[in-house]
């Protein structure tokens, strides 16, 4: 831990074996953990997969996605490294999948408190997360007014980025859980 309590925010995803316990394994696995504290699960949902070309085939079939919110004292980089090695112990391997693959489980940083990073490692808050219903609709469950740092624009809730989305289609973005 380096200083004060801040809220994170994770997007959790998985589209290979059973993609629901995948997920639910990792939240156990991140609250669990000291860098972590008061995390919270968002309900799961089911969405069809990004396009990872406009010319190539649908990465796979469709992911169980979830957002995680909770409070760490804990850099950016070490959250970072925790959620890779979570990953890992689920079965992902980051150095062998191309971008956009089938996954056992994903796990990406959203935001840390109102931090702003531009690495080679990482980008706070996560660089498409304004653009992702998978993303948003299961962070607005559970933190609705979280504010999301504006990068070259202003900062936002999760509620107004989602609401700037506009309806979400059911076949793509679906609760599956209440």
């Amino acid at each position: 831990m380096t200083g004060q309590q801040r809220t994170i925010s994770i997007a959790a995803g998985a589209n290979q074996g059973d993609a629901v316990a995948s997920v639910r394994s990792a939240f156990a696995a991140l609250a669990r953990s000291a860098l972590i504290s008061g995390a919270r699960l968002s309900p799961l949902y089911r969405t069809a997969p990004v396009r990872v070309g406009a010319q190539g085939p649908d990465p796979g079939g469709d992911y169980v996605n979830a957002a995680i919110v909770a409070e760490s004292s804990a850099s950016p980089e070490a959250l970072l490294a925790l959620l890779h090695e979570i990953e890992q112990r689920g079965g992902r391997n980051r150095a062998g999948s191309p971008h956009g693959a089938p996954r056992p489980i994903d796990l990406d940083l959203l935001t840390v408190a109102d931090l702003t990073v531009q690495s080679a490692a990482l980008t706070l808050p996560h660089p498409r997360m304004r653009e992702r219903a998978f993303v948003l609709a299961p962070l607005a469950d559970i933190a609705p007014d979280l504010v999301v740092p504006g990068v070259g624009g202003p900062s936002l809730t999760v509620a107004e980025l989602l609401h700037r989305l506009g309806p979400l289609d059911a076949g793509q973005v679906r609760r599956i859980e209440p």
